[in-house]
């Protein structure tokens, strides 16, 4: 199996996970605010990962240090709008605008850092923004002003998102910066910043119940722990651009679980529009550039050696 291919199964397992967190933030929310939430999350994350990983954490270098400290404050951003989003609108739009992180990608690369998409990732951006406004806007295609304060929290965190990515891309493009050791210090630094957060605006307190101990727990170590370390160390074999379409199934996954868990039924318009998004990730696949010699492997092709170009 191609390295790029396992790092996209590896990435699309991480977004079945975040695709179940809305679900389990909302529940979460009903018993603890949300800078509480986050600095359980991300710090339960941190600690479990240090003690599991103790020997590879060790010995790590300044500049994953100052990596991880830039990147985990960006995902303070990410969190605080898809965490207060959850709270302020419904599950399935709460997951849908979250994945417009797909559109902000090549928009922001394209304005930073003057990069030219290649086609196929062109037509799934544009596949997976219909798709995307096919799922959130209701039928008449206008906004719901009543989620329009939760909907505008959860595009920040997706433009934040989208940075992230970016960040990491370019951070793990450097070889003396440890993919692993990034993803494990940098929950820690959000973490920190949101205990910080939470003191000053909330009143911390531990879980009431185990129901909402569980979700803390489920979200802490698979949402957010194997998730960032999984997305660090995967992102060594694919781009940014890359991750932002894989990512676009996120909200499929988060509509689905708000079906099975919350009773939210989509409408057969907001079916299309996931089904859209599905066929984004296939084209994303596809190689035409592939080299005549007997076949270049994926890993040699332009999109795969752009994060090394970052660098």
């Amino acid at each position: 199996m191609k390295t790029q291919l396992k790092a996209d199964l590896m990435l699309i397992l991480v977004t079945l996970c975040w695709g179940a967190s809305y679900y389990l933030m909302d529940v979460a929310l009903t018993d603890i605010e949300p800078f509480t939430l986050n600095a359980y999350r991300f710090l339960g994350a941190f600690v479990v990962a240090g003690i599991f990983t103790f020997r590879r954490l060790k010995g790590v270098n300044r500049k994953t240090l100052l990596y991880s400290l830039l990147i985990g404050s960006v995902l303070v951003f990410v969190y605080m709008g898809a965490t207060f989003g959850v709270k302020y609108t419904s599950l399935s739009n709460s997951g849908f605008i979250c994945g417009l992180t797909v559109i902000f990608v090549p928009i922001i690369e394209m304005i930073v850092f003057r990069h030219k998409p290649q086609k196929k990732i062109v037509l799934a951006v544009t596949m997976s923004f219909i798709g995307i406004l096919l799922l959130a806007l209701k039928d008449d295609f206008s906004v719901n002003m009543e989620n329009l304060r939760g909907d505008l929290l959860c595009l920040l965190g997706a433009v934040a998102y989208a940075v992230d990515l970016i960040l990491t891309e370019r951070a793990v493009a450097h070889e003396d910066v440890d993919a692993f050791q990034l993803g494990v210090f940098q929950l820690g630094v959000t973490g920190v910043y949101m205990l910080v957060l939470s003191f000053l605006f909330e009143q911390p307190h531990l879980p009431s119940n185990g129901g909402i101990l569980a979700s803390v727990i489920f979200l802490s170590v698979f949402c957010t722990g194997v998730a960032f370390i999984i997305q660090a160390v995967a992102q060594q074999y694919t781009t940014a651009a890359h991750v932002g379409i894989i990512f676009t199934l996120e909200p499929v996954f988060s509509g689905i679980v708000a079906f099975i868990f919350a009773g939210e039924v989509l409408t057969v318009k907001a079916y299309i529009g996931a089904a859209l998004m599905i066929a984004a990730l296939f084209v994303t696949e596809v190689n035409p550039e592939k080299k005549k010699d007997g076949g270049a492997d994926k890993e040699n092709s332009p999109e795969k050696n752009a994060a090394g170009k970052i660098g």
